[in-house]
């Protein structure tokens, strides 16, 4: 790993997480962390830069640095604080901008890491059943985060040409969940009763933060032997869940909406604020999406070790009981068959022949 690496976004979970991790590595000699806002979390050692990545003083820190490794978490669906929509995009959008033109002025940038989603690929009904890393979208996401990652993507390939001598490392996580993560999918299943669409049980896949910490430290390092750390990969874990069984598996009842009035709960539910149930995730929980992690294993050369099942429970477990935990319905679905199936009577045993009876000698009259 470089000796000196930036970190974006550190006033998230995740970021601040990954600037204790990388911390650890003994090659590196200083970590940095940058926000604009002061972190909640627990930094360790490093730096706190409180920068604003949307300004273009993002290259004064590059520069009295001398940042070699840049680390670009600070891509999210998510405002911090009072932040709206608006605030998360030109985060995203125009932060990545600003901090790919001080890369690129830096001579001294070697390595670039940019934290992106799986939702680049939208969710429309006519998807193939897994993505790879070069499948098309066949309906790009039209807004929100999902867009947001697309631009960025774009950008960043646009500075991978001008700037061939950097290794760029684009990561595109599926929906991470973990016992601390705070995301959309996060909310919405926390919610008492989860809203699904009428006639619609989509495929989903999960990636445990844990797997995200070693997965971002094996991009930031220079690749191992018989792997290549630059390019663009899936992250997710193996195996995919069923909305139907998370909501098992969470003890929450379900109630299947008509999809054109899912619309109108998610701005229900929006205007509360008990979840941002935005139009991509609506998209998400209707048609599902699943990726391929075959480059992810032999080429990243990467394992996670969580599967999507294992890194639902582990969420799961952090949640507590819903309204119907998982044993108390499979107790009274199991009291419900015995009183609906009658007990069989118990087989009659056959009842063996008596023998025939000797011949009786005749009485001596």
């Amino acid at each position: 790993m470089g000796k000196v690496v930036l970190v974006t976004g550190a006033a998230r979970h995740l970021g601040a997480r990954f600037v204790r991790r990388v911390q650890r590595d003994p090659e590196v000699e200083r970590v940095i962390a940058v926000d604009a806002v002061d972190s909640p979390h627990p930094l360790g050692a490093a730096e706190f830069v409180k920068a604003d990545i949307r300004r273009p003083a993002i290259a004064k820190v590059l520069a009295q640095y001398d940042v070699d490794t840049v680390v670009h978490m600070d891509v999210t669906g998510t405002a911090l604080g009072s932040g709206g929509r608006t605030s998360v995009k030109e985060t995203n959008v125009i932060g990545t901008m600003q901090l790919l033109g001080a890369c690129q002025k830096s001579p001294r940038t070697k390595r670039l890491v940019v934290k992106s989603s799986t939702s680049v690929y939208g969710a429309a009904p006519r998807d193939p059943a897994v993505f790879t890393e070069t499948t098309p979208a066949k309906s790009l996401p039209s807004g929100g985060f999902a867009k947001d990652a697309v631009e960025v993507e774009g950008y960043v390939r646009g500075f991978a040409r001008r700037r061939p001598d950097v290794a760029v490392c684009v990561l595109r996580f599926a929906n991470i969940l973990g016992p601390r993560v705070d995301s959309p999918l996060a909310e919405y299943f926390d919610l008492p009763v989860l809203p699904t669409v009428l006639g619609y049980d989509p495929r989903l896949q999960f990636v445990h933060e844990d797997d995200v910490m070693d997965v971002l430290e094996l991009a930031a390092r220079e690749p191992r032997r018989a792997t290549l750390n630059s390019g663009t990969f899936n992250i997710a874990g193996d195996g995919v869940l069923l909305l139907s069984q998370c909501a098992r598996r969470l003890g929450r009842p379900t109630v299947p909406v008509l999809l054109p009035a899912v619309t109108w709960v998610g701005q229900a539910l929006r205007t509360i604020g008990v979840t941002d149930f935005a139009p991509e995730q609506i998209r998400l929980l209707t048609h599902g999406r699943v990726v391929s992690t075959v480059q992810m294993r032999e080429t990243l050369g990467f394992t996670p070790r969580f599967g999507t099942a294992e890194a639902f429970a582990d969420f799961a477990r952090s949640r507590g009981p819903g309204l119907l935990p998982p044993e108390l319905l499979a107790g009274a679905v199991d009291r419900l068959a015995g009183r609906l199936v009658p007990e069989r009577p118990p087989a009659e045993r056959p009842t063996p022949e008596r023998p025939m009876s000797e011949p009786t000698s005749p009485t001596a009259e």
